[in-house]
């Protein structure tokens, strides 16, 4: 399928209703707070936004995901979208979504076209309540990462991202659970790639994938 039509299909789908988490949950063995209940807390989980952006590159379509740097935090040293928590000011998490992938990767969002939104993930540890929106970008860049916020960018072709063979499993501490489990994770670029994230790449996948 050519590059228009696989955006234009995505567009298409993510106006539908979504496959959501459940297929890449079986596989963890166990459930995550359902979104519903989390809106109902008291006080509301924190809102955030994250951008799958999709371009292309050496003529073929790319997914952009970035390394986080190690520190004293909960997302330390993990990989995910650009993106982050919801600022009073922004008009909506589409906005927060673009404006935390410019400041972190340091591209230009003026023509990045939005497609949709994925199903949003609520991340019990931080209390964070994650949309995650798709976009398509003819041209992006030049990146110049936050060195605070990105270790390094991560580009992935869109037919990486569809191959069976990326999936893998291994035994991870959740926090959360207070005890070790075997996960699912993506091998991507050499790192893996677990938890809210995986989850959003694994929609995404069935997506593309059809």
């Amino acid at each position: 399928m050519s590059a228009p039509l696989i955006i234009e299909r995505l567009r298409n789908v993510l106006q539908q209703q979504l496959p959501g988490h459940d297929a890449f949950l079986e596989l963890s063995g166990y459930k995550r707070s359902d979104v519903e209940q989390a809106r109902q807390q008291d006080p509301p989980p924190r809102e955030s936004a994250v951008l799958a952006l999709i371009y292309p590159k050496f003529g073929h379509l790319h997914c952009l995901l970035m390394l986080r740097p190690k520190y004293d935090g909960l997302h330390s040293g993990q990989v995910g979208f650009p993106g982050g928590k919801r600022e009073p000011s922004d008009r909506s998490l589409e906005h927060t979504a673009l404006r935390e992938f410019m400041e972190e990767t340091g591209a230009d969002t003026e023509h990045v076209d939005v497609l949709g939104a994925l199903t949003p993930v609520y991340i019990p540890p931080s209390r964070m309540l994650v949309t995650p929106f798709v976009g398509y970008a003819e041209e992006i860049g030049p990146y110049i990462p936050d060195p605070k916020e990105v270790e390094r960018l991560i580009e992935v072709p869109l037919s990486v991202l569809r191959r069976a063979d990326i999936v893998k499993r291994r035994d991870q501490y959740i926090a959360i659970m207070g005890r070790t489990v075997e996960i699912p994770y993506f091998d991507l670029d050499g790192e893996t790639v677990w938890g809210a994230t995986a989850l959003m790449i694994a929609e995404l996948r069935e997506l593309l994938r059809g």
